[in-house]
């Protein structure tokens, strides 16, 4: 049965596959009810609200009693830290520069599931990371890598940048690969490149530091005490995997719809910050940009701007003083402020008074007392 099941993967396209007992140990779900306890998932009440389900494969289907994990490679043989000096453009997380891999994860795995259903009489479901199952974890048991110390899967065969699909069985099998030794050694540094500090201790993360979520998760206005510390990415982070010494032995993806589209890599600031929102689902279409919709992508454009220095980026931040989101607005008046002293303080005696939003009124005064307290770009 596991010959046959990874060489239907492997034809699917799928880059490496294991198996293992549909079972997550007692540490790692122990693990997982403190960092909720701890508040550390942040708004992602999801995950929360599904956590008995999440801490157990049987949880999700009682009947699961083995798991199939597949790889998928999204590398394009881009290294994101080279992006982070371009300050006049926006940076997109890696994996979702193309079309939403859950579509593509998700359509081969179903298929996978009919050809093993026919072949085997066995029952079977099939899972991407939407649903409440802790892929890492499964992968790892599976062979296919250890989880390191930035809580991420690395694969000795493809570094960083892998997606993880489930297939769970109501059959034993029984894994020919050995669960990988976690390679990590002494190293720290995808710990010490985290900006914002996200990483209480090694294998720790809290979600509500990591920028990632900051820019996709969290849908209310970025603490101001983060914003400064996002540079210029604009959906996600990838500064953790990057950074990884075992990206050496990464390989570009095979797969074209894993690799940048143009139009989606390296996008001037300018031009973003002038989406309306039928541009934004047309532009992202089929992206997983498109959930987090225009107005945040928007807040998340100008925070970048505001860290850019770049005085071209002032007009187009003053138009967006008059947005019609107070989430936009909010990041308009801190992205201004850090550009010009003058135009901010010319922009609030016109704005201030007729504005009724209080998230909005009170970046004003913030703003203000901040540039009042030392302010260098006259």
């Amino acid at each position: 049965m596991i010959s046959g099941i990874e060489d239907k993967a492997l034809e699917l396209g799928f880059d490496e596959v294991g198996f293992c007992q549909a079972d997550i140990s007692s540490i790692t779900s122990k693990n997982l009810i403190k960092f909720i306890d701890k508040g550390r998932h942040g708004e992602m009440k999801w995950m929360s609200d599904n956590l008995h389900r999440r801490l157990k494969p049987v949880n999700m289907w009682k009947d699961a009693k083995s798991a199939v994990v597949v790889l998928a490679n999204y590398s394009n043989n881009q290294n994101p830290l080279h992006y982070l000096k371009k300050k006049n453009n926006g940076l997109i997380s890696l994996y979702a520069k193309n079309k939403d891999y859950h579509k593509w994860i998700k359509g081969r795995l179903k298929n996978l599931a009919s050809w093993t259903s026919s072949k085997t009489k066995v029952e079977v479901k099939v899972f991407v990371d939407t649903a409440p199952l802790m892929e890492k974890p499964l992968a790892e048991s599976a062979g296919l890598g250890w989880i390191g110390k930035h809580t991420n899967l690395i694969s000795k065969n493809f570094g960083n940048w892998t997606f993880i699909g489930i297939m769970l069985l109501n059959v034993k099998i029984f894994s020919r690969k050995k669960t990988i030794k976690n390679s990590c050694g002494s190293c720290s540094k995808c710990i010490d490149i985290c900006p914002t500090k996200a990483f209480p201790k090694p294998y720790e993360l809290d979600a509500r530091k990591c920028i990632s979520y900051l820019t996709i998760e969290h849908k209310s206005h970025i603490p101001r005490k983060f914003r400064s510390l996002l540079g210029n990415r604009i959906y996600g982070c990838d500064d953790c995997l990057a950074i990884c010494p075992w990206n050496k032995f990464a390989k570009l993806s095979s797969h074209i719809a894993f690799l940048a589209k143009k139009e989606l890599d390296n996008i001037s600031l300018v031009k973003l910050s002038s989406i309306d929102e039928l541009e934004f689902r047309k532009m992202y279409k089929g992206s997983p940009i498109k959930r987090i919709g225009r107005n945040q992508f928007i807040r998340n454009v100008l925070i970048a701007m505001g860290n850019s220095s770049s005085r071209i980026m002032i007009p187009h931040v003053s138009r967006l003083i008059y947005d019609n989101s107070p989430l936009v607005r909010v990041a308009a008046i801190w992205a201004l402020g850090k550009l010009s002293k003058k135009i901010f303080n010319f922009e609030k005696n016109k704005n201030f008074r007729n504005e009724n939003e209080n998230d909005v009124r009170n970046e004003w005064i913030l703003m203000h007392n901040e540039l009042e307290g030392g302010f260098k770009n006259k």
